[in-house]
C-alpha cells in the first residue's frame, strides 16, 4: 500500500488524496491540504462523515462520483474515483473557479432580464406612476445588491427633485432638491450625456456631492439618463455606502431600465392627460378631440418604444383566448418565432408546430398543467420559419372567470438561445480542463518508472504495461543517458527544474522536444522517496518557432536591403539633376535633399548588415554619416577636424534613428557650409550621451533619456535667429523632428554655437 501511495506527485498543481474505504487519510500531496484543511482532517485522521459516507458509497458503487467544495473565495471539482480491490478511493481535485465566476455572470444576467420583464410587468399592473416608480427601484436596489436607489425628476429651473426612492430617509423622498449641471451626479450626468460612475465620492472632483448624500454616508455611485435626448424625464440613480467599481454591465443594464421606465413614464402622462380628457369633455368638445388625438398619436409612439424594449431583451409577450383559440403576438414575439407580422396571429396548433418535435408534448403538458393553476416556466426549442432552431424560455399567467374557469392566458417568451450556446461552451471547457494531455511519470530514486499516465503513452508510444518497472533512460537519445540522472541528483540537492526543454526518444525511435518539470515527492515524514515528472511535447511549437524567427529575419533584411538601394537610386538621380543646373543655390538644394536620403540609406544599410533587423547601434550609425558628410563638404586645403563623442551600445529602431540621422546630417551640414567663411582650420563636435537623471522626462513615461549634441568653433549664428519662427528650411526640418521624438531643443552661443536636444527612448516591455 505505501508503494503505491509514493506513486503520487507531491508538487502538482491540482489536489490528490488517497483515503481508505473508512474514511482515513492515507496520502495528500501540497495541494490536497487545501481539501484536508477544509474538512479539518490530516494524515492518519478520518473525514467528516458527511464526506466519509460519500466515500463508501462510491466504493459500494464501484462508480466515480463528483463534488463541488468551496474554499475561502476558490471552488473544487473534486472527483472520487473508488479502488475497491485496494479498500481506498483517490480523490482528484480541480480549481472550477473561474467557470463558476462566468456561471455567476450568466446568472446575474438572466436575473437582470427577469428584472426588465418584471418592470414591464409592472407598467401593466398598476396605474399609479409613484407605485411603478417605488416598485422598479426596489427591484433595482435588489439585483445590483445596492442600499441607495432613485429616479431624481428633472425641474423646470434646471434643478432635481428626488421622485422616489429606495433606501433613503423617508422625509428626503418627494421633497429633496439637488442642483443641476455641476452641482450634483444627476445635474453632471445630463450635462455631459453619458453614464456617470463614481468609484469614491471622496477623490471626485468632477461635481460637489449633495448633502443628502454626506447625510446617508455614501460612497460611490452610477447614474444614467432617463428619456430620449428630446424628452428627458430624470436621471436613474444608484449609491452604495461601500466603495464599488461599477462595471459597462452595470451601466447598460442601467440604461435598458432608464429606457424602459422613460416609456412607462411617457405611457402614464399620456393616460392621465386622456383621462383628464375624458373627464372634461363636454367642457369643450373640438379643443378635447384633438387633445384627444395628440394623446392617442403618443400613446401610440410609447407601444412602439415599449416594443423597441422587448426587442432589445429579446421579449416577447402574447395572450391567448381559450374558448374561441385567438391570440395576440407582440412585434418581438413574430421576430423570435420568424413569422410575418403581416399575418394573423396563429391558433394554439399553429404554435405548436413551432415547437420542436421532441419538446411538443412537453410544452402541450405544461400549458395543460397552467389551466390548473401550476407554475408554468419553462425551456423548449423551436423552429423558426426559416427552418432555424431556436430556444425559449417562456412564462404565462392564467386568467379566470367568475366561476373559477380559466378563460386566458398571458405571457412572455424570451429568446435565450446565446445564453445556452454559452452554458455548453461552459462545460466544454470544464471537460477539457478535467483531463490533462501531458505525460505525468513517477519514478523511484534510482530512475525506475513506477506510474505512468494516458498523455506519456500518447507522448512516447509506449503502453503503461510496457514501460512500468524500466529506467527512464530509456527514454533519452545516447548522447543524454546520464541527463536522467543529473536531473535526480539535482532534485536530491533541493533544486527544483521547472519547464526544461530537451530531447526524447519515442518507441518509434522519433526524437521529440519535450519541457519537464521535475519535482521531488515526499513521505509523512518529509523524506524523499520518489520523483515526479510532467512533460510536454513542444516539437513542432519549437519547429514552427525556428522557422518563423530565420523566415522573418530573412524578410526583414530583404526589405531594409530593397529600401536602402532604392534610396541609393534617388540620391543618384538627385545628383544626375543637378548636373542640369547652373544656379549654385539650386545645385545646394539637390546637395541637401542628396545628404537627407544618404542618411535615411546608412540606416537601412546598417540594419541590412546587421544581425538585428529592428534596431542599430545608433553611434556607429552616427559616424558613417559624419564622415560621408566631411567627404561631400570638406576641401582639402582647409583642416576642419570632427571630434565624436559617442555612447557605446546605444541601440535605437527606426521612428528614432531616422529624425535623429537627418538632424545631425542638417547641423553638420550647415556647420560644414556655414561655420568656417575665411578659416582654414576648425572643430565640429558630435556628442550622445545618456542622461543620469533623466529630468526632462515627462512624468510616467518609462524609459532612457539621451542627449545629443552637435556643436563647432566657428562664426556662430545671428543673435535675432528664433528657432521658432526660423524661415530656413533645415532649422524649420529641425524643429520639427525635434516636436515628432516628443524632445527639447536648446540653442547656445558660446565661442561659436552648440545645438543640444534631449529625448527619451520608451524600454520595450
Amino acid at each position: 500500500m505505501k508503494a503505491k501511495l509514493e506513486q503520487f506527485p507531491s508538487i502538482n498543481p491540482n489536489p490528490v488524496l488517497s483515503v481508505e474505504k473508512d474514511g482515513t487519510v492515507l496520502y495528500s500531496n501540497r495541494a490536497g491540504e487545501t481539501l484536508s484543511h477544509e474538512w479539518g482532517v490530516g494524515i492518519g485522521e478520518k473525514l467528516p462523515s458527511c464526506i466519509g459516507d460519500f466515500v463508501q458509497r462510491v466504493i459500494s458503487r464501484n462508480s466515480p462520483e463528483k463534488m463541488e467544495v468551496k474554499v475561502g473565495k476558490r471552488i473544487y471539482l473534486v472527483a472520487f474515483h473508488p479502488l475497491p480491490e485496494e479498500g481506498r478511493v483517490n480523490i482528484y481535485g480541480f480549481d472550477i473557479s473561474d467557470q463558476k465566476e462566468l456561471e455567476e455572470k450568466l446568472r446575474i444576467k438572466e436575473k437582470q432580464n427577469d428584472v426588465l420583464y418584471k418592470i414591464g410587468k409592472i407598467s401593466l399592473e398598476y396605474e399609479s406612476l409613484q407605485t411603478f416608480m417605488d416598485e422598479s427601484l426596489e427591484l433595482i436596489a435588489s439585483i445590483l445588491e445596492q442600499e441607495y436607489c432613485k429616479i431624481m425628476e428633472l425641474m423646470p429651473d434646471g434643478k432635481f427633485l428626488l421622485r422616489a426612492g429606495i433606501g433613503w430617509k423617508p422625509e428626503f423622498v418627494g421633497k429633496n432638491i439637488v442642483e443641476g449641471e455641476k452641482g450634483s451626479q444627476a445635474g453632471y450626468t445630463l450635462l455631459s450625456r453619458v453614464p456617470v460612475i463614481v468609484d469614491d465620492f471622496e477623490e471626485e472632483n468632477r461635481f460637489k456631492k449633495p448633502e443628502i448624500l454626506k447625510i446617508h454616508g455614501v460612497a460611490s455611485g452610477a447614474s444614467v439618463i432617463i428619456g430620449s435626448m428630446g424628452k428627458i424625464y430624470g436621471v436613474l440613480v444608484v449609491n452604495s455606502t461601500k466603495k464599488k467599481k461599477f462595471t459597462s454591465d452595470d451601466t447598460y443594464f442601467l440604461n435598458s431600465v432608464a429606457f424602459l421606465i422613460a416609456q412607462v413614464v411617457e405611457r402614464k402622462k399620456t393616460e392621465e392627460a386622456l383621462k383628464k380628457a375624458h373627464e372634461s369633455l363636454e367642457v369643450k368638445v373640438k379643443e378635447r378631440t384633438a387633445e384627444l388625438e395628440k394623446a392617442y398619436n403618443l400613446l401610440k409612439e410609447s407601444e412602439k418604444s415599449l416594443a423597441e424594449a422587448q426587442k432589445m431583451a429579446h421579449i416577447g409577450h402574447w395572450e391567448w383566448e381559450i374558448a374561441n383559440d385567438k391570440s395576440y403576438w407582440s412585434d418581438e414575439l413574430y421576430r423570435i418565432f420568424g413569422r410575418n407580422p403581416q399575418e394573423p396571429c396563429p391558433t394554439y396548433k399553429e404554435f405548436l408546430n413551432y415547437v420542436h418535435p421532441d419538446d411538443r408534448d412537453y410544452v402541450n403538458s405544461a400549458t395543460r398543467g397552467a389551466m390548473n393553476r401550476k407554475p408554468c416556466s419553462i425551456d423548449y426549442r423551436i423552429i423558426s420559419t426559416d427552418g432555424g432552431e431556436r430556444t425559449v424560455h417562456m412564462q404565462s399567467r392564467i386568467i379566470f372567470d367568475a366561476e373559477n374557469t380559466p378563460v386566458r392566458i398571458k405571457g412572455i417568451v424570451q429568446d435565450i438561445t446565446e445564453s445556452k450556446i454559452a452554458e455548453e461552451k461552459i462545460q466544454n471547457l470544464a471537460n477539457i480542463v478535467e483531463s490533462s494531455q501531458d505525460a505525468i511519470v513517477t519514478m523511484s530514486l534510482d530512475g525506475i518508472i513506477t506510474s505512468w499516465n494516458k498523455g506519456a503513452a500518447q507522448i512516447y508510444g509506449y503502453p503503461s504495461k510496457k514501460i512500468l518497472g524500466k529506467n527512464a533512460s530509456i527514454l533519452a537519445p545516447d548522447n543524454l543517458k546520464d541527463e536522467i540522472k543529473k536531473l535526480i541528483d539535482r532534485i536530491k540537492q533541493g533544486i527544483n527544474i521547472k519547464n526544461y526543454e530537451t530531447s526524447r526518444l519515442k518507441k518509434d525511435g522519433t526524437l521529440i522536444t519535450v519541457s519537464i518539470t521535475v519535482s521531488p515527492i515526499f513521505d509523512t515524514s518529509g523524506r524523499l522517496v520518489a520523483i515526479s515528472v510532467i512533460a510536454r511535447d513542444i516539437t513542432e511549437r519549437i519547429k514552427a518557432e525556428k522557422s518563423l524567427e530565420k523566415t522573418e529575419a530573412t524578410r526583414k533584411k530583404e526589405i531594409h536591403h530593397r529600401i536602402k538601394n532604392n534610396l541609393q537610386v534617388i540620391s543618384s538621380l538627385l545628383d544626375l539633376q543637378a548636373d542640369k543646373f547652373d544656379n549654385p543655390k539650386v545645385i545646394e538644394a539637390f546637395r541637401e535633399s542628396q545628404n537627407r536620403v544618404i542618411s535615411m540609406a546608412l540606416i537601412h544599410e546598417e540594419l541590412y548588415e546587421g544581425e538585428d533587423t529592428d534596431t542599430l547601434n545608433f553611434s556607429e550609425y552616427i559616424r558613417k554619416l559624419a564622415e560621408n558628410l566631411f567627404q561631400t563638404y570638406i576641401i582639402s586645403d582647409k583642416n576642419i577636424h570632427l571630434i565624436m563623442d559617442m555612447e557605446e551600445n546605444a541601440l535605437f529602431d527606426m521612428d528614432i534613428a531616422v529624425p535623429l540621422g537627418i538632424i545631425v546630417n542638417e547641423l553638420v551640414s550647415n556647420s560644414l557650409k556655414h561655420a568656417f567663411p575665411g578659416r582654414d582650420e576648425g572643430e565640429i563636435r558630435v556628442k550622445l550621451r545618456r542622461e543620469e537623471n533623466g529630468e526632462h522626462k515627462k512624468k510616467g513615461n518609462k524609459g532612457t533619456g539621451f542627449t545629443l549634441t552637435v556643436s563647432d568653433n566657428g562664426a556662430g549664428i545671428p543673435e535675432n535667429l528664433d528657432l521658432e519662427n526660423s524661415d530656413t528650411l533645415g532649422i524649420q526640418l529641425i524643429t520639427i523632428l525635434v516636436d515628432q521624438l516628443d524632445g527639447k531643443l536648446e540653442l547656445k552661443r558660446n565661442n561659436g554655437i552648440e545645438f543640444i536636444i534631449r529625448f527619451t527612448v520608451t524600454e520595450e516591455k
